[in-house]
């Protein structure tokens, strides 16, 4: 189908709006790319309505939401939309260019939470565990020190690749391994400091002594065999054939031990404040869904052990257990006891 041009004086007012949030807001280049699309998108609608982008209305946004709906986009993506749109017509404002914002008090179609996905313990470990057998010791090295990171600290993957071999003001991110910390640099130019433990330090410590044969002059802490920092595509691709290579049953992603080491953390310590401060989220109900994954955890362990939850969910046998397979609340009879 072919899609509707957008007139040039939308074409302007959208390139100022996105310069505006790359320069003056300083929002990730990949933040901006998605505006980019999605004012794209808006002004191919409004287009199509007959409309410049200053003359949409809050019944043409909702109009466009329910469309997006109907052809299968997620209340989450939708949201994502709205959310763009919605600071470009704040902007419009500031900038005294329309009299109202059009997708004002307008919210997605309600999107299911599901729960992020999490490695077990012993996944976990197998997967850090793992030795690359057949890649050149510094490869094997640095996706070890990757993959330790990753789980050990709960790093995003945007953290890890921001870090530098030492401290700086120009640094993203440095781990000082004598005091055991993380420095590292988060959503929202946000610093803080998370604990590294031994196991990822020792694999920082054989990442460092083979770091050396690649080392440009790049600062980057991971950086490839042309001394240039990783990119996350390129850790992702590593950490997918990882998790293949050491037997685990789904691929993992970045992201995936990030969720582990919350879930993890917090079914030790129960402490739901501490596990907020070393993901560094802004709100506590961000954190929240790890107690889902927490109590999900609780109850399969509750399934496995105790005795009253396997006679109701998992009958060992029928007949034994009562009428129509029902577990039996009789007790079986006793001796009788003469008296004296």
């Amino acid at each position: 189908m072919e899609q509707e041009a957008i007139g040039a004086e939308d074409a302007a007012l959208v390139r100022r709006y996105l310069d505006h949030v790359r320069v003056e807001k300083r929002l990730a280049e990949r933040t901006v790319t998605l505006y980019t699309g999605d004012l794209q998108r808006l002004g191919q609608l409004a287009s199509k309505a007959g409309l410049d982008l200053r003359q949409v209305h809050n019944a043409h946004i909702r109009r466009w939401v329910a469309q997006m709906h109907s052809a299968g986009r997620s209340g989450r993506g939708i949201a994502l939309i709205l959310s763009g749109w919605r600071g470009f017509y704040v902007w419009l404002g500031r900038q005294a260019l329309i009299d109202h914002n059009p997708v004002q008090d307008v919210r997605a179609p309600k999107a299911s939470k599901p729960l992020p996905k999490a490695l077990g313990v012993d996944e976990s470990i197998q997967l850090a565990s793992h030795v690359q057998a057949g890649d050149p010791p510094a490869l094997a090295a640095r996706d070890a020190c990757v993959t330790e990171l990753l789980y050990g600290c709960g790093l995003r993957i945007a953290e890890l690749v921001g870090l530098d071999v030492a401290a700086g003001p120009q640094a993203g991110g440095w781990i000082d391994a004598n005091e055991g910390e993380a420095h590292v640099l988060g959503k929202g130019s946000k610093r803080r400091s998370v604990p590294v433990g031994r196991a990822a330090l020792s694999a920082l410590a054989a990442w460092l002594d083979q770091r050396a044969a690649w080392a440009g002059e790049d600062p980057a802490l991971f950086i490839g065999a042309q001394g240039q920092r990783l990119t996350p595509q390129h850790i992702r691709v590593r950490l997918k054939r990882r998790s293949l290579l050491a037997g685990l049953s789904t691929p993992v992603h970045p992201h995936m031990l990030r969720h582990s080491f919350a879930s993890h953390v917090l079914q030790s310590s129960g402490d739901l404040r501490a596990v907020q401060e070393l993901l560094g989220h802004a709100s506590i109900g961000t954190t929240q869904v790890y107690t889902r994954l927490d109590f999900q955890h609780l109850a399969q362990v509750y399934d496995a052990a105790h005795p009253r939850a396997q006679s109701v969910r998992r009958p060992a046998d029928p007949a034994a257990a009562g009428q129509a397979g029902e577990p039996s609340t009789v007790a079986p009879k006793q001796p009788k006891v003469k008296p004296g």
